[in-house]
């Protein structure tokens, strides 16, 4: 999704509405009128058991996409670990400062600091269906991820594979926020079908709180796959100059394995 795409996302006012208030309802709502609840309460509070033990997984500087109001970043800033959240809606990367934790204001698909060194990437809550285009994230969480690096993605619970225009609606007073943008629904099945032809090395799938979960491993730096075709891509990778919004409360060094400086 191209940052004025995520600009849809970013103004959607009810979601920035329900991020400061903790509690919902909230709907991402198609254009034939089905909505998908939005779990609001459970992103507000702090992580939970399934969660930390989906962080217990994680590997290296972490990077998580789509954070939200920053539970899982804030958890994992507390354990000492490296990493970073992003997300596009100012309400969240604010939430997240407040936590405790580091985020930038930022689509996945713009520049990003450590491009090619982070060890985990997270796509939790619905958040692989970013950009309606599972191939295009795909892509794009291997430049990010160092070679063999993980990639940790919650899927539905049920097979599904599904891509459509969608709107954040207030369940309450029916209020939409923003333009549609694009989304998608993936099972575990379609997710490591997308994978697999990508050439991503499956690592696992769990369930847990009747929540499911797929882990994966990055290509080699030397065939980064764009398009469907295979090409060959230097192992370096040097973090983008930002002018992006950072909320912080703590200092970072930047090195090889931290790539999570402040900016």
């Amino acid at each position: 999704m191209s940052a004025s795409r995520a600009a849809a996302w970013a103004v959607a006012d009810p979601y920035a509405t329900a991020l400061r208030t903790g509690r919902g309802p909230l709907f991402l709502r198609r254009s034939d009128g089905w909505l998908l609840p939005l779990e609001v309460e459970r992103w507000c509070a702090r992580a939970d058991a399934v969660d930390r033990a989906v962080l217990d997984r994680c590997e290296g500087a972490v990077l998580d996409v789509g954070c939200g109001p920053g539970r899982l970043v804030a958890e994992l800033a507390g354990r000492g670990r490296t990493v970073l959240g992003i997300d596009v809606n100012e309400a969240a990367v604010d939430h997240t400062g407040r936590l405790g934790g580091q985020a930038l204001r930022r689509s996945v698909f713009e520049p990003l600091p450590g491009e090619g060194r982070w060890g985990t990437v997270l796509l939790m809550d619905g958040n692989v269906g970013i950009g309606g285009d599972p191939r295009a994230l795909l892509d794009r969480v291997n430049r990010l991820l160092c070679p063999g690096g993980l990639l940790i993605a919650e899927t539905v619970a049920v097979d599904v594979d599904e891509r459509s225009e969608v709107q954040v609606v207030d369940g309450a007073e029916g209020r939409t926020g923003g333009g549609a943008f694009p989304w998608a629904r993936l099972g575990t099945p379609a997710l490591l079908r997308y994978a697999a032809r990508a050439g991503w090395g499956a690592d696992g799938q769990w369930t847990g709180g009747g929540r499911r979960f797929v882990a994966l491993r990055s290509l080699p730096r030397s065939r980064i796959r764009v398009g469907g075709e295979s090409l060959i891509a230097s192992s370096s990778a040097e973090p983008p100059n930002s002018t992006a919004v950072i909320s912080s409360q703590r200092a970072r060094k930047p090195s090889a394995d931290r790539p999570v400086a402040d900016r």
